[in-house]
């Protein structure tokens, strides 16, 4: 759940950061362009004010005056060029100079500064040239004009190149990158922190919650903080959990007690059975088929008990030597198979697993006897013991009947038979004993055609030893 959590908190923070640093980015490019294009426009009003008192050639002693005053606006002009290097002119209406520097320098008959000169005719000075972004090379334009007398007789106009401009923006925006840097990695760890402490209960309950689907009843969710809706909805679980562990402990005491306070009762009854016998012709049918029931009843009552208390019965794990057991376990069924006709093998190298010998043994006892009752005379029951990544497995194969899928599904129930083996001596309670027996130990038990025919038991236990 954090792997889906956290990319999308991450992605939303991003968002946000972008949505916030495009702006500024711009907000910051305009305001170095605008502190240029302001600082140029005094400029070129500085130079449009020299440039009043020399627009007009006048004649007498007034012309040396005039040529004082142009000089001096030349000479502006050059040292200004020479100290920033931006060309800086004053052009008459029809683009001849009244002053330039550099010498030489003409207005280009078209372009941005053309623009600039002919937008200046019409008394507009260039208060919002076009943006100059980092990755341009295009120069500033800025004009304004010279009035006299209510008219524009000429323009002033600079022409600066942007280079400082452009690395002062980019200087801006690597410090807002470095910003948005620093604050998404701040975000990404208070999301971490954040996702940390609102998962931290549901990992505890996943946790808890699987042990308790494994047959761990006494497991409960541990106070781990987090946000108080998951705070109370441990303690609800936990609560649950109590209920349905004292629900299954009163179901258990009930088979156990009815189980056990019926076996009185019918071992009086089975006396009374014997008793009537001898009064019964001998061979008597109906008197044997009552004998008969009666056993199956004890049978019956002793299975139901027996899974009562694997059910209840805390499993004694320690490291086995699973190989030795099973071939122990196979010797003591040999001489079953024998009087029936059955052979029955082993392949049981030395592999460990943690395991109770005691109900892994009656596990086995249950499967191999199965496996026994089912295959007929001349077949062969094959038991083998093997590793299997983070388990030891012990696989019996028979070559009985089998069972179809929809009967494998059913399997292990509790009475559960099938069809075809009703009349085969049993309770159906075997294989539920032993899958309880194993599950209790983290053991599991499943079910499996055999090819071409038979059932193939896989009893698996784990390798490793797990706490709880």
């Amino acid at each position: 759940m954090r792997a889906r959590l956290l990319p999308l908190l991450i992605v939303l923070m991003a968002g946000v950061l972008l949505a916030l640093g495009f702006p500024l980015a711009v907000s910051v490019a305009a305001a170095q362009q605008q502190k240029v294009v302001v600082d140029r426009i005094d400029d070129t009003a500085r130079f449009a004010a020299l440039a009043q008192f020399v627009t007009k050639r006048s004649t007498g002693s007034r012309v040396r005056v005039t040529d004082e005053r142009q000089q001096t606006l030349q000479n502006e002009l050059t040292r200004y060029y020479e100290v920033y290097g931006i060309r800086a002119g004053v052009f008459y209406r029809n683009s001849d100079p009244m002053g330039r520097a550099p010498d030489g320098w003409q207005l280009p008959p078209d372009g941005a500064v053309r623009e600039a000169f002919d937008e200046a005719l019409f008394s507009r000075g260039s208060h919002d040239p076009r943006q100059v972004w980092p990755w341009q090379r295009g120069r500033l334009v800025v004009a304004s004009p010279v009035i006299s007398d209510g008219d524009v007789v000429a323009v002033v106009v600079t022409d600066s190149p942007t280079g400082k401009m452009r690395s002062n923006t980019l200087q801006g925006w690597l410090l807002i990158a470095a910003g948005e840097v620093a604050a998404m990695l701040l975000a990404v760890g208070a999301a971490l922190r954040l996702t940390g402490w609102v998962l931290r209960p549901v990992r505890v309950l996943d946790a808890t919650t699987h042990d308790i689907a494994t047959g761990r009843l006494k497991s409960r969710v541990a106070s781990a903080g987090g946000p108080p809706e998951l705070q109370r909805l441990a303690r609800s679980f936990n609560e649950m959990a109590d209920n349905v562990e004292d629900v299954l402990e009163q179901q258990r005491a009930f088979v156990a007690d009815a189980s056990h306070q019926l076996r009185n009762p019918l071992a009086a009854l089975l006396l009374r059975i014997e008793l009537l016998a001898f009064e019964l012709p001998e061979g008597n049918e109906e008197i044997a088929s009552v004998r008969m029931e009666g056993k199956r009843l004890a049978s019956v009552l002793d299975d139901l008990l027996d899974l009562a208390l694997a059910e209840h019965t805390e499993a004694d794990l320690r490291l086995t030597d699973i190989g030795e057991l099973v071939t122990e376990r196979v010797g003591a069924w040999r001489p079953v198979a024998d009087e029936k006709g059955v052979t029955l093998t082993e392949d049981c190298p030395a592999v460990t697993g943690w395991a109770d010998p005691v109900t892994l043994s009656s596990a086995l006892d249950a499967v191999i006897d199965n496996a026994l009752k089912f295959t007929p005379s001349g077949e062969e029951v094959k038991v083998c013991v093997a590793r299997n990544g983070e388990s030891t497995e012990i696989v019996v194969e028979d070559r009985g009947p089998g069972l179809r899928e929809d009967e494998l599904a059913r399997i292990g129930d509790r009475f559960w038979r099938s069809a075809g083996h009703q009349n085969v001596k049993g309770s159906g309670l075997g294989l539920s004993i032993s899958r309880a027996l194993l599950a209790a130990g983290g053991g599991s038990i499943t079910y499996a055609p055999h090819e071409p025919h038979g059932l193939r038991v896989t009893v698996a236990v784990p390798r490793t030893h797990r706490e709880g």
